[in-house]
């Protein structure tokens, strides 16, 4: 049976102390693949790599019952202003391992054992699914071409986040 494509409303979110809109390389990559593939753009927005202010955008955005993905960009480094995972993971009512495990082990055929360093991370948060992704625009066209353009696409089979969407608020 042939699916049609169901799009979803998205943001983005690029984590930077030193990229303005004219710099956002990676988030205008992410909004221009997004949209191109037939999603909805709701917002997108810039902060500083602060975990408090991170985490009041994405939990602005999770509350909204019309947003369905969020994508942030940045911050998931390790040095000490890389806070992007501490911000989100505790809005995270459950986390998507397997997402970052298949990021690393794809970045690790482009870039080697640096992979490692990235804290790439996936989850759901009010039912809304929550995408953590580094700040560079090739890591972040990886993401999106080899992982989430499928998964946000109802069209792919076996499986699909975009089919879960309407389950994932069960038991509340």
């Amino acid at each position: 049976m042939k699916r049609n494509f169901i799009p979803v409303t998205f943001c983005v979110l690029t984590v930077s102390d030193t990229r303005g809109e004219a710099e956002d390389k990676s988030g205008k990559l992410l909004v221009a693949r997004a949209t191109d593939a037939g999603h909805v753009l709701h917002e997108k927005a810039i902060c500083r790599d602060d975990v408090y202010d991170i985490r009041a955008i994405v939990s602005r955005w999770i509350a909204e019952p019309g947003v369905q993905v969020v994508l942030t960009t940045g911050g998931t480094g390790v040095t000490g202003r890389d806070g992007t995972p501490e911000a989100v993971t505790p809005l995270l009512d459950k986390v998507v391992d397997g997402f970052g495990e298949m990021f690393r082990m794809i970045s690790y055929e482009e870039i080697g054992t640096s992979s490692l360093q990235s804290r790439a991370l996936a989850g759901v948060a009010n039912g809304t699914y929550v995408f953590v992704l580094p700040g560079s625009s090739g890591a972040c066209a990886t993401a999106w071409d080899k992982l989430v353009a499928q998964q946000l696409d109802y069209r792919t089979r076996p499986c699909n986040l975009v089919e879960l969407m309407p389950r994932l608020l069960e038991g509340r």
